[in-house]
């Protein structure tokens, strides 16, 4: 049983380094590329997903997009869900990482950014409101659109979709590509791996690299953590996952500075 997992690629919010969360911003044009890369290693590798299941925010829907594209592959069936949104940074959203970083302290931005229980301080009432009134989360019961979110909240509101969507194409022999945000990825990395809360603080997801998952017939992972389809490229990519908000991640322009930072338990 087999699983592909692809954070979008490159954001302009990821290229400012700034918090997006549920702000539905673009791919930069490294980010473009990524989606192209992760196409190629996917055709190399011999892994064409035969479902796609996407967030409803147009970084991982275009991602997705550029994907099926490069793989020519149209007739491949696509869902989308809030559930496999990002996180939501609440107050956080829009603003420079460095920017927080300077005003919080350490402790406080990395609880907030990297631990399994921090959440954020909750965005201002009128952007929930804008939130929830957005036709994609219009239909959504009250109280399910969040307006700041740990990732244990992150981890509950995705469980159900991968017990009801995921699991079931997994089981059926079919394989999806699931392309999403790095908290949601790192809330599924989560349940698939069983990491507890301290293992979770130091799961980066790189940008645009396609990661497999084999599962044995309990569910569990044949090599914890997955494999990276092309590992020089993760490597650098979690590096500057970890850098962020301290100057050594990615330009303006979306080109990539020197990576830095420690490397995540998903090898």
């Amino acid at each position: 049983m087999k699983l592909l997992l692809l954070r979008h690629g490159q954001s302009t919010a990821n290229a400012e380094d700034s918090f997006s969360g549920w702000v539905d911003v673009p791919l930069s044009v490294r980010g473009e590329q990524e989606a192209r890369s992760a196409a190629a290693v996917m055709r190399s590798s011999g892994l064409l997903p035969s479902v796609v299941h996407t967030s409803l925010l147009q970084r991982a829907v275009r991602t997705a997009a550029i994907v099926m594209r490069e793989l020519d592959r149209p007739e491949v069936p696509v869902h989308r869900s809030w559930r496999l949104n990002e996180r939501h940074y609440g107050a956080l959203q829009g603003r420079s990482r460095a920017a927080v970083l300077a005003e919080v302290g350490e402790e406080t931005f990395v609880r907030w950014r990297r631990s399994y229980e921090g959440r954020p301080p909750a965005g201002p009432p009128e952007g929930h409101a804008a939130t929830a009134a957005d036709p994609r989360y219009a239909h959504l019961p009250p109280g399910c659109v969040p307006n700041g979110e740990s990732l244990s909240d992150v981890q509950r509101r995705l469980l159900p979709y991968w017990q009801d969507a995921l699991a079931g194409d997994v089981a059926a022999g079919r394989l999806p590509l699931v392309v999403a945000h790095g908290n949601s990825l790192r809330a599924l990395c989560t349940i698939l791996d069983g990491l507890d809360a301290e293992e979770v603080k130091s799961l980066n997801i790189p940008t645009g690299v396609p990661l497999l998952y084999e599962l044995d017939e309990h569910w569990r992972p044949e090599i914890r953590g997955g494999v990276y389809l092309n590992p020089e490229a993760a490597e650098r990519g979690r590096a500057e996952v970890a850098a962020q908000g301290r100057g050594k991640g990615s330009g303006p322009d979306g080109t990539s500075d020197q990576a830095y930072g420690s490397i995540s338990c998903c090898q």
